[in-house]
């Protein structure tokens, strides 16, 4: 685990959820290899050919871009498939309770970060098929607010994702009555928490949110011994 610039007050927890709220690196990787699957037999090209060609233009986009990572959402864009099309495929090509179960000690680690704070998740996942994983999990009552692909039709890092999280990490607030009038919740609030330091927390960061880089649920369980 690893922490950048955490802010002294936080009020809002900004969870990805893929790798980060499960550790299951079988699951992750279908997610990925099923639409890279998809995509070749749309377009007749055999599955390996279809995953070097994704990995090489993975490679490129790299090394043109200071060794950044880019999300399938966006990288799929270069190919000709629109964001559109990705929630399409992501809302069917994977079923999140053929690989994860729920987990009691995520559960009681989040019950008790839930006390202190308000939590939701921003993913690169359909809000439909990211709900899903959560409530295989079992811990979708936690995370009331879902900032998918599909909500700003976006992919991670975008800074209309975040803009939205803060938008409705405000509407919570309001709906509460908890904070004064006028007073807003603003990115210095939040901590964003997830596995990949350049989708999750880099441009996060940069407007001003802390941000924990996690290497999956296990280190998510210890936030409570950083953050309570």
């Amino acid at each position: 685990m690893e922490t950048f610039n955490l802010p002294p007050n936080p009020r809002v927890l900004i969870f990805d959820i893929d790798s980060t709220l499960y550790t299951c690196p079988e699951y992750a990787h279908e997610q990925i290899d099923s639409q890279i699957r998809h995509w070749a037999a749309l377009n007749g090209y055999s599955a390996d050919g279809a995953r070097n060609m994704i990995a090489d233009f993975r490679r490129k986009w790299a090394a043109d871009h200071n060794g950044q990572k880019i999300s399938l959402g966006n990288l799929f864009t270069s190919f000709g498939v629109s964001i559109e099309t990705s929630i399409e495929w992501r809302k069917t090509l994977f079923n999140p309770a053929d690989y994860l179960h729920s987990d009691e000690t995520l559960i009681s680690s989040l019950t008790e970060l839930s006390k202190k704070f308000y939590m939701m998740c921003v993913t690169n996942n359909p809000v439909e098929p990211a709900r899903k994983t959560l409530e295989v999990i079992g811990i979708s009552e936690f995370f009331p607010e879902i900032v998918g692909l599909d909500t700003c039709m976006a992919s991670k890092p975008s800074k209309k994702i975040l803009d939205k999280a803060i938008e409705k990490a405000n509407e919570h607030f309001e709906t509460q009555g908890v904070r004064a009038s006028g007073e807003k919740i603003t990115y210095s609030d939040c901590i964003s928490i997830g596995d990949r330091y350049d989708i999750d927390l880099a441009l996060a960061i940069e407007l001003g949110m802390g941000g924990i880089l996690v290497s999956g649920a296990e280190e998510v369980c210890n936030l409570t011994e950083i953050l309570l």
